[in-house]
């Protein structure tokens, strides 16, 4: 049975904090804010491959409201969706994503940050897209108030 799903994040751009974007700490003077690492591509691909598993959201598993996620790296977390994933009989076909933001420019980090989405799940690189986009200073990413993620997962069952 092949399934797929579909995941969408945002996260709030703020002063002074570390951006990081696919697992790659990317330079820029702003950084998201969130709970963990506030990846938002990594938690978008995460709620991809569980909703295409039918297993819920990044919320249910990782709650905000938990302190062991403080500051984790969002690799970690999907890291951990891929072992669920296998536990219930899933393998990933492929996973496409854009990142929506006005700045910084990321096309230089996006092989580094395909290299490790695929690393984190044992996947040939080749599996993974990152595109990334702006919005043309429209809306809250053209206004560089914050970045959003889309992801859309293809898993198999065995």
């Amino acid at each position: 049975m092949i399934r797929v799903g579909t995941g969408y994040d945002v996260h709030a751009l703020a002063e002074g904090l570390p951006l990081w974007l696919g697992g790659v700490l990317v330079p820029h003077s702003h950084g998201l804010v969130g709970h963990s690492d506030a990846d938002v591509l990594l938690h978008a691909i995460c709620d991809a491959l569980l909703g295409a598993a039918a297993l819920g959201d990044i919320g249910k598993h990782f709650p905000d409201t938990d302190p062991q996620y403080r500051g984790i790296s969002s690799l970690k977390l999907l890291a951990h969706v891929g072992t669920l994933l296998a536990a219930n009989g899933y393998t990933i076909g492929n996973i496409d994503s854009t990142l929506v933001a006005q700045k910084p420019k990321v096309a230089a980090y996006i092989p580094q940050m395909r290299q490790n989405i695929a690393d984190t799940l044992d996947l040939d690189v080749e599996r993974v897209s990152v595109k990334a986009t702006t919005t043309e200073h429209l809306g809250f990413e053209g206004r560089m108030e914050g970045i959003s993620a889309q992801a859309i997962a293809l898993i198999e069952h065995s």
